[in-house]
């Protein structure tokens, strides 16, 4: 996949797709990206599940916060990830090592990791980098 041009039904095939998004990184304060695109994707009817470890247990826009992917009860379809572009290759391989692994994987703006997109890639994962669902989605 050619990240710095994608298909032009690539990405709304993803999001017209997926309806449970796992978002790392996810914030309680309403003025960081991540809180906000959080509560677009859920006015959107997406289930969106939070997870940040400082945060885990706690509830952030009424959805329990957990402290990582592999604590998910139920399958994601997608992964959001909030995190620097070195960080995202661990939450990259951590979201492969799911029992069910998600149909996408989603680096935000700024985020940029070639290597995991080719280990997502490699296992049938789709994969967006420096994009963001809710700019794409307005």
């Amino acid at each position: 996949m050619n990240h710095d041009n994608y298909p032009n039904d690539y990405i709304p095939g993803i999001l017209a797709s997926v309806k449970t998004i796992a978002l790392v990184g996810a914030s309680q304060n309403a003025e960081r990206a991540s809180w906000q695109v959080m509560n677009f994707l859920l006015q959107r009817g997406y289930h969106v599940i939070p997870v940040n470890p400082g945060l885990a247990g706690q509830t952030l826009l009424d959805q329990q916060v957990y402290g990582a992917l592999a604590d998910i009860p139920t399958p994601i379809d997608m992964v959001d990830i909030f995190r620097n572009s070195e960080a995202a290759g661990h939450v990259v391989d951590e979201a492969l090592a799911l029992k069910t692994p998600p149909k996408a994987i989603w680096m935000q703006l700024g985020v940029r990791n070639d290597e995991a997109a080719k280990r997502a890639e490699a296992k049938g994962v789709k994969v967006v980098m420096d994009r963001c669902p809710k700019i794409e989605l307005a």
